[in-house]
């Protein structure tokens, strides 16, 4: 499938196409996946390690990113592309994560705040 017009060489390693690797082109180059289509693995710049990716196709995605090319932000961060973290109040919200576009953070009943860090009006003696 990945072999050039050229054939083998004496020892039997064959010539590959740029995107196929191995003795007889058996395999995916890497940056590359899917054998025997060996599509390119289109890793995000920002929020992949690099642009090798698994046989499946999975970017390696710095921790603050997610997605199969690491093109949105993972759990705990939001404003893709910086992908900042969420820092929701361990007292006022009802759990780590925010909104991955605005940041919002889900909060507790008569809690406010990006971060859910302060009452709403009336209410008083946060985080108590």
């Amino acid at each position: 499938v990945g072999t050039l017009p050229g054939g083998c060489d004496p020892s039997g390693r064959c010539f590959c196409r740029a995107e196929f690797a191995g003795p007889r082109c058996e395999q995916c180059s890497a940056g590359h996946h899917s054998y025997p289509h060996c599509y390119a693995c289109s890793c995000d710049s920002r929020g992949a390690v690099d642009n090798n990716c698994s046989p499946a196709g999975q970017c390696r995605c710095h921790v603050n990113f997610a997605g199969h090319t690491c093109n949105q932000c993972a759990l705990g961060f939001y404003g893709y592309p910086s992908c900042t973290p969420c820092q929701c109040s361990r007292e006022g919200s009802l759990h780590s994560t925010c909104d991955q576009e605005t940041g919002q953070c889900s909060c507790r009943p008569k809690v406010t705040g990006l971060r859910c860090d302060s009452c709403v009006p009336g209410a008083y003696g946060f985080p108590h």
